[in-house]
């Protein structure tokens, strides 16, 4: 099935509509997600990736997967569940920590999240990928919350498995209108160096989240 989802990005940069029908595991995941509201539970962000200044899905990737799900956004800034899943299992952009869709495929990911290694791949179990790391994701930030950063009425929520070594992290924003919204979900290989960093810096959104001026919301 890697080389299923290999076609599938490289027909996505063509026709992304076609290959969203083609596979169960994307268009109609996405019809089961846009219908359960699961959507809902995420904040918005970026396409463009903070590190290689550069969108890592193409216009009319981004614009497909919102029309399938139902959602109205503005390019380059949509739902980050919609983006951060499907968008990044389609993604062929590199990046400095490999292809955005390796969270997803690689296993490592959902080992530290304490879950079978295929857990996050799309097609091996009967509920979607969003489903699944919606779940895994909630539970990473409701029992591990390592850091808050305070901005005006924006509160942002950092939570990691572990504090040393590799760890899963999970990353939310909060305001007192939409509460919590879900932003990421991603592998980190030095925890401590992580929050050190954190640390050091200046309270501010990170790893592509956008101000929730506005909440993106299915029509």
């Amino acid at each position: 099935m890697s080389d299923a989802l290999d076609a599938a990005s490289a027909r996505a940069g063509e026709n992304p509509r076609a290959t969203l029908d083609e596979f169960s595991w994307l268009g109609a995941a996405i019809d089961d997600d846009a219908a359960a509201g699961r959507f809902a539970a995420w904040g918005t962000s970026s396409v463009m990736d903070e590190f290689l200044r550069q969108p890592v899905v193409t216009t009319d990737l981004f614009q497909a997967l919102h029309e399938r799900a139902g959602i109205d956004a503005l390019w380059p800034v949509g739902n980050a569940g919609l983006l951060h899943v499907y968008g990044y299992l389609l993604s062929r952009v590199m990046t400095p920590f490999g292809r955005k869709r390796d969270r997803w495929i690689a296993g490592d990911l959902a080992r530290l999240c304490g879950l079978p290694p295929d857990e996050f791949l799309p097609w091996v179990r009967e509920s979607t990928l969003l489903e699944r790391v919606t779940a895994a994701a909630t539970g990473v930030l409701d029992h591990n919350l390592r850091r808050t950063e305070r901005f005006g009425e924006l509160r942002s929520r950092i939570a990691l498995t572990d504090q040393q070594g590799p760890a899963a992290l999970a990353y939310a924003v909060e305001t007192p209108t939409v509460g919590r919204r879900i932003i990421t979900m991603f592998p980190v290989s030095d925890a401590a160096a992580l929050l050190t960093q954190i640390d050091e810096d200046e309270p501010r959104l990170r790893w592509n989240a956008a101000l929730p001026e506005q909440d993106l919301s299915a029509r």
